[in-house]
């Protein structure tokens, strides 16, 4: 493909390139070389899942891929165990070697559903930081000064608020920056919440005596509370390894100014043929849309069909868990916290409170409340459980 159109297809849903000027220059070189260009975009594994805020990159790098060009998808197995301070209003927990493994585990054949695998290169940064040395780890902060980390938008917001910044959280982005060292990156993709991170990893290359990488940055996508970016940290986040059911139901959840926005970030129908649709139409459709990219089309219609004959006509599911019932002895709370419908005691409490936690369509409002009775028990808008009682009962 010729360089105009191939920056035409990278343009497209980006908030910005720098340079674009740069981009140009090393695709021609790619072209004239035929050499690939090193296409980055790194990945922390703070949780199992990887999510729809996430895919919005990788669509773009599945063009990247598509144009001809080489995908490392770095896994920051390392740096996740610092945490990445972009647009944090506290320090992150630490995570520990085996937390960050096992969530590892699962990437791989999640970007499956986006990328080819076969061809793209994953790779692991503790590589290479396990192997350093602590007077190496200790030169790569001569790489940036305090008052260029104190510069940084979000550190700035923190201190003014007399929050506390780690001097680790100053090593993250040196961190990234020379991941890009070792990847020889000429591309870098990332949110426009990583632009420090990702111009740092210029900064470094310049004195690593490598070409600066090109930054490109992908827009946020919000998540189903419609305010914070969808973030596993956030629990606002909708899971590309989810069940059928759960996506569609979180899909169905965000408001109609989102939906617009999800259109543009995950799929590629025509924006103006869907802003004429009813929003309800619209968003039934979207969630079969992006069910049937991470599942499969027929899953996706039987989703949709199961969603509409639960809320739309007030039916209750045909396939629901169970739970036994130990006669007279079953608080509420208990039952909410043992069946997994919620995950907190103050969750159970607050979702009483509200009105939100009902037994065969009667409203349970007292937290001692014992459930005797067999029943369909139903949690908010889209969680319900069968009663049955023990066998021995």
């Amino acid at each position: 493909m010729d360089i105009n159109k191939q920056l035409e297809v990278i343009k497209r849903g980006t908030v910005e390139i720098i340079s674009e000027k740069e981009l140009r220059k090393k695709i021609e070189e790619s072209i004239e070389q035929k050499r690939p260009l090193n296409i980055k975009a790194g990945f922390d594994p703070t949780a199992p899942d990887i999510h729809l805020g996430h895919t919005v990159l990788l669509r773009k790098l599945r063009q990247f891929q598509d144009l001809g060009h080489r995908i490392f998808f770095l896994i920051g197995d390392f740096t996740a165990r610092i945490g990445d301070p972009s647009g944090r209003s506290e320090i992150r927990k630490q995570l520990t070697r085996e937390e960050v493994s096992k969530n590892a585990q699962t990437y791989k054949k999640q970007v499956s559903k986006i990328l080819d695998v076969d061809k793209i290169k994953i790779v692991f940064n503790s590589e290479w930081f396990e192997k350093m040395s602590i007077i190496n780890m200790l030169n790569l902060t001569t790489h940036a000064t305090v008052a260029q980390m104190l510069a940084r938008e979000d550190f700035k917001k923190r201190l003014s608020h007399s929050e506390n910044i780690s001097l680790l959280e100053f090593m993250y982005p040196l961190l990234q920056g020379y991941d890009s060292v070792k990847l020889k990156a000429d591309i870098e993709l990332g949110g426009t919440d990583q632009i420090f991170n990702l111009l740092m990893g210029r900064d470094i290359q310049k004195d690593f005596a490598q070409t600066p990488q090109v930054v490109i940055t992908i827009p946020l996508l919000e998540g189903t509370d419609g305010i914070q970016k969808m973030s596993k940290s956030y629990g606002n986040y909708i899971g590309i390894n989810e069940t059928p059911g759960n996506m569609f139901g979180k899909i169905m959840s965000i408001s109609d100014s989102l939906m617009v926005k999800y259109y543009e970030l995950l799929t590629d129908e025509d924006l103006n043929a869907i802003k004429k649709m009813h929003p309800k139409t619209a968003k039934l459709r979207l969630a079969e849309i992006i069910v049937g990219q991470y599942h499969a089309k027929k899953i996706a219609a039987i989703a949709r069909s199961e969603f509409e004959r639960v809320f739309s006509q007030k039916e209750i599911p045909r396939d629901l868990p169970t739970y036994k019932l130990r006669a007279g002895k079953d608080n509420i709370i208990e039952v909410l916290l043992d069946s997994g419908l919620v995950k907190t005691k103050n969750e159970a409490r607050r979702l009483i409170h509200q009105g939100g936690v009902s037994l065969d369509a009667v409203k349970l409002d007292k937290e001692d409340a014992i459930i005797y009775k067999e029943g369909i028990l139903k949690v908010g808008k889209r969680r319900f459980l069968k009663l049955v009682k023990a066998d021995n009962d």
